[in-house]
């Protein structure tokens, strides 16, 4: 995350807001479980995948066998 990173008291403020009220102890691994993913999902989101059509698109099981032995 960036310098406005989630702090253990934002965490438990949100967590809270959300209904899920937290254990004090548990405050510091929610912020830092939740600044892992923002920086995984921030590395998905720089992704180009061109023209990758969308999974609606996917049929399983009508794509050419292309193994070889």
């Amino acid at each position: 995350m960036s310098a406005d990173a989630l702090t253990p008291a934002e965490a438990a403020r949100w967590a809270a807001r959300s209904g899920l009220p937290l254990a004090p102890e548990r405050h510091a691994a929610v912020a830092a479980t939740a600044g892992h993913i923002h920086s995984v999902v921030s590395l998905l989101r720089e992704l180009d995948f061109g023209d990758t059509p969308p999974s609606a698109a996917y049929r399983a099981g009508e794509e050419p066998d292309r193994a070889a032995v």
